[in-house]
């Protein structure tokens, strides 16, 4: 008999445990997207945290400050979610003791990276999404990376959770180049309940982070609950 590897039996084997037919990352739905404006950019995330298609709770956070330039989105499995955020907080405080200094994006981007290969053998169900201010010039920075740690870079947008494939669509047809905060906010907010509206097991509502040199704003976005 061929074996399976193991991170494709895991999944398969927890896929069995749970009854659920689709991947292990799809059972509690997300939906994410991190996109870049002209010396700012933007994150967004619904609020739903479900059980498959049961609605547990509908203010689940999925978006994770990690300093005042960079934050990160983590959509996939709740509970790994969970560990993952506690885990990079860890080692950010860690780099803030031994460097004396704020962790970059890219540094934080290769950090979550290498920690997520570490287990690759026994993965953690997440794919966290990156988006931040880069260096003394403000650049935009926005990564994702698989559950493998795998990482991508654009300087457009990227998105994540189970309706990745909505999401391209209202992104691609929503997005421009060098957008300011306030169009930014709106392009990811329309994009964000688009995509949300058309897949059953994410949305209930989303709060939208931008982030430019001087602040962070926060919005939160009252959609339809149903």
């Amino acid at each position: 008999m061929t074996m399976l590897p193991l991170s494709v039996r895991t999944i398969r084997n927890t896929c069995t445990t749970f009854g659920c037919w689709q991947s292990i990352l799809e059972y509690n739905g997300a939906a994410i997207i991190g996109m870049a404006g002209k010396g700012c950019v933007g994150i967004a995330a619904d609020c739903r945290y479900g059980i498959q298609q049961m609605t547990v709770g509908t203010d689940m956070q999925k978006i994770f400050k990690v300093n005042n330039k960079t934050f990160v989105g983590l959509p996939g499995l709740a509970t790994d979610v969970q560990t993952i955020h506690q885990k990079i907080k860890f080692r950010h405080n860690l780099y803030k003791l031994r460097e004396e200094r704020d962790m970059s994006c890219r540094t934080f981007s290769n950090m979550v990276s290498s920690m997520l290969y570490e287990r690759r053998f026994g993965p953690w169900f997440v794919e966290p999404l990156i988006v931040g201010l880069e260096g003394e010039e403000n650049k935009p920075f926005i990564c994702n990376t698989d559950l493998l740690g795998s990482p991508v870079e654009t300087d457009d947008f990227v998105v994540g959770g189970t309706c990745t494939e909505f999401l391209y669509g209202a992104c691609e047809s929503l997005f421009k180049p060098d957008m300011e905060p306030d169009e930014l906010f709106e392009t990811l907010a329309q994009s964000l309940m688009a995509a949300y509206d058309r897949d059953c097991i994410s949305g209930w509502g989303g709060v939208v982070h931008i982030i430019t040199p001087t602040e962070v704003i926060t919005r939160t976005l009252k959609a339809r609950q149903d």
